[in-house]
């Protein structure tokens, strides 16, 4: 798996906060801090200080370089970096590492995110190329929030599209991801009519898009297009966490009721799709 920095949607049950923005970041865990100092002497900018009167490490009105040094000191692991600058290559040889296990298990390397397709198109396609050479199987993981020429670029390497809907009521996708869903909706359409082979992902969060009303127009919106198989992914937590260790607030939500979760297979099953809770 490898994970790409930057998405331009803003969805509030994302579990991967740290990859909304494009630029490297520090994450931070007060809780395991032993105010050492370390950080604060390896900070270039001079940033961060002790402050007396909070009893933790503070940051000056400063901008974070966000190069990492500090997490580097950080004995504790109490600052952590979300994303660091690589090469092609370096992505490579960390791929290659475990090409006797794409060989046994039929597996491959996924490219998830943030939104690999909205990224350096240029850098994704020659990433692509290289696993191609050397017989990788690659999926991709994306929103479908980006220009359909990007998808175009990519077709030729990608053996399976991990595509997700999230709403098809238009108001409420952007109340819930920042952004309409015609440019998902459309590039979804293209790629099924390409003959992308395409794999649905659905993250259901209780009180959002759990609904009959929901589940069934996205039936109707699938059943035209050449898909079979769908994912349902309950949420979880875990980005709340680290949206924490960003300075952010996240909203609360929960999974539906597991007899909510065995309605909706049901439903897909029923129309005549594969569907699986979870992956």
């Amino acid at each position: 798996m490898v994970f790409f920095k930057g998405c331009p949607l803003s969805c509030q049950w994302c579990h991967n906060p740290e990859s909304h923005s494009f630029a490297p970041q520090i994450m931070y865990q007060q809780e395991k801090c032993s105010l050492c100092m370390a950080c604060v002497s390896a900070c270039p900018a001079r940033r961060l200080y002790f402050n007396p009167a909070l009893g933790k490490i503070a940051e000056k009105d400063i901008p974070c370089p966000a190069c990492g040094a500090c997490a580097e000191a950080c004995l504790q692991e109490a600052r952590q970096a979300a994303g660091r600058l690589m090469t092609v290559e370096e992505i490579m040889a960390e791929i290659d590492q475990d090409a006797m296990f794409y060989e046994q298990s039929g597996g491959g390397v996924t490219l998830s995110g943030g939104e690999v397709m909205a990224g350096d198109m240029d850098f994704v396609v020659e990433l692509l190329r290289r696993c191609r050479q050397r017989g990788y199987s690659v999926y991709i993981d994306t929103s479908g929030y980006a220009p359909y020429k990007n998808f175009e670029r990519v077709l030729e390497y990608v053996d399976v599209f991990l595509y997700d809907i999230k709403l098809m009521d238009d108001a409420r996708h952007r109340q819930y991801t920042g952004h309409s869903n015609r440019l998902i909706l459309d590039n979804l359409v293209k790629l099924s009519k390409a003959g992308a082979n395409i794999y649905i992902r659905m993250p259901l969060i209780a009180g959002v898009n759990c609904s009959d009303a929901d589940i069934q127009a996205v039936l109707r919106f699938l059943q035209p297009l050449n898909i079979r198989r769908v994912y349902l992914l309950p949420y979880h937590d875990f980005g709340r966490h680290k949206a924490e260790r960003l300075g952010r607030e996240s909203a609360p939500m929960a999974p539906p009721a597991p007899r909510r979760l065995e309605e909706i297979k049901a439903m897909f099953e029923q129309s005549g799709y594969i569907a699986k809770i979870g992956g």
